[in-house]
């Protein structure tokens, strides 16, 4: 039988000075994701979170990335949630702008704000919706450090090839929060992602 989400978190970093960095992808999807049910955040203490009254709630943690657990576990604690009825959306270095997967478990690649919602629930099997961000070694970005490439926003082909795979996941939704999770799968990872230009504008500064 399917297991309908309850909770669709999107990790990011809070602070205007975050918002529009590679980092924040995850959030961008939750902030898209209440747009169209439509839904209201609001500021939660307990849960270090904004969160929505709706069925899936969609938190989005005002801790900083590497302490999103905090923020995840006390929503768990308190819905009495399992692993299986939740999804983390994030940003995915593996993945080149433009693309978007979702998976289920598996490792973290370095990300700290997954590695951190894993130790906190005491397993990484929950779902992962993976926004590709690409990484700095794959262009022209190369001597650029992780850190530093994550914390900048993107030049504008690729902050739209990200818009891009934000609306594609958006579209399986439906799919998605029911639980039909094979079927979204399938839908998502078949439909064609869209191309950066193999030379994109070099990055700018992050906002202050």
């Amino acid at each position: 039988m399917a297991t309908p989400l309850r909770l669709v978190v999107g990790l990011g970093n809070p602070g205007r000075g975050y918002v529009a960095t590679r980092h924040n992808a995850g959030a961008w999807f939750v902030e898209r994701l209440a747009q169209r049910i439509p839904a209201e955040f609001r500021a939660q203490s307990r849960f270090h979170s904004l969160v929505s009254a709706t069925e899936p709630r969609l938190a989005l943690p005002q801790t900083f990335m590497n302490r999103s657990g905090l923020a995840v576990a006390a929503l768990t604690r308190f819905y009495r949630l399992s692993p299986g009825e939740i999804l983390v959306a994030h940003d995915e270095l593996d993945l080149k702008p433009g693309s978007v997967k979702l998976k289920h478990g598996g490792g973290f690649a370095g990300h700290n704000g997954l590695k951190d919602i894993a130790t906190t629930l005491g397993t990484g099997d929950f779902w992962r919706l993976r926004i590709g961000i690409g990484h700095p070694r794959d262009g022209a970005l190369s001597e650029q450090e992780v850190a530093d490439y994550v914390l900048r926003p993107p030049p504008e082909a690729e902050r739209l090839a990200m818009e891009d795979a934000i609306a594609r996941a958006l579209a399986v939704w439906p799919r998605i929060a029911s639980g039909e999770t094979e079927r979204a799968m399938h839908e998502l990872h078949t439909r064609p992602q869209t191309d950066v230009p193999d030379n994109p504008a070099s990055d700018r500064p992050a906002s202050a």
